[in-house]
């Protein structure tokens, strides 16, 4: 499968979990892929190999994703080496949990600094960059929808919010083609949330489908298929991939 052939994408948080299964997809399907990393260059440079190995072009880029700066010049970069960027995909984000009493007023703006801002950052200065007809995908959260547990409000606040800056900005940049759209993983199996860890069965048990954590692979797919040609009608539009646990 090639439908990606010729196009440029960049991943935010591209170097372990579902921000890399979503790099090696993109170069699966044809595109050359930059992909930004906060503190590991060895497991960035890791996924890099793995988008050569699909005779792509590959690009790691150490960005602080609290810094606007930072955020931006990681898109100029992308730009200058590909020459454009017609995908991205906002995938860098935190998670801070606790009470009110426990969550600081740090802990809320570093959570909104990553999580929205970063991505509205990235998004102004793609388009800047991006042909008429791009893609501009971010990864959102089930908890975004539906928060079944405690301890979760400014996670889902965040997550919320990306909900409304994409339908927003698929207005926005409508008329270029460009369409804007969220991802909303569930339990997903990654370091950050593993399938045996101390609340894995709570999250099984919320699950209508089989009681199974998705695979990065699978949310990967799903950024494959709004990346690609054939989602051109599909903007404004929040898509969960969590075995029915908002069901």
């Amino acid at each position: 499968m090639a439908s990606l052939q010729g196009k440029t994408a960049l991943v935010t948080g591209g170097s372990r979990g579902i921000g890399a299964a979503i790099a090696r997809r993109l170069a699966a399907d044809g595109a050359d892929v930059a992909l930004t990393y906060a503190s590991s260059e060895q497991q960035a440079e890791q996924v890099a190999a793995q988008v050569r190995a699909h005779g792509r072009q590959a690009l790691a880029i150490r960005a602080d994703n609290t810094d606007p700066k930072a955020v931006a010049d990681a898109v100029a970069r992308a730009a200058a080496q590909f020459g454009k960027i017609d995908i991205l995909v906002n995938n860098a984000g935190i998670f801070r949990a606790g009470s009110p009493a426990e969550l600081t007023v740090d802990d809320f703006d570093a959570t909104m600094a990553v999580n929205v801002r970063a991505a509205f950052v990235a998004i102004k200065a793609a388009a800047e960059v991006m042909p008429d007809g791009g893609r501009i995908i971010s990864i959102g959260s089930s908890l975004a929808v539906r928060v079944p547990g405690q301890g979760m409000s400014i996670y889902s606040a965040s997550k919320a919010a990306l909900v409304g800056m994409t339908q927003g900005l698929a207005r926005d940049l409508g008329p270029r083609g460009i369409t804007v759209n969220v991802v909303h993983p569930g339990s997903t199996a990654t370091d950050m949330n593993p399938p045996d860890g101390p609340h894995a069965d709570w999250q099984r048990s919320l699950m209508a489908g089989q009681q199974r954590y998705a695979s990065p692979d699978e949310v990967a797919a799903v950024v494959a298929l709004l990346a690609s040609p054939e989602a051109q009608a599909v903007t404004g539009a929040a898509w969960t991939i969590d075995n029915g646990a908002n069901a």
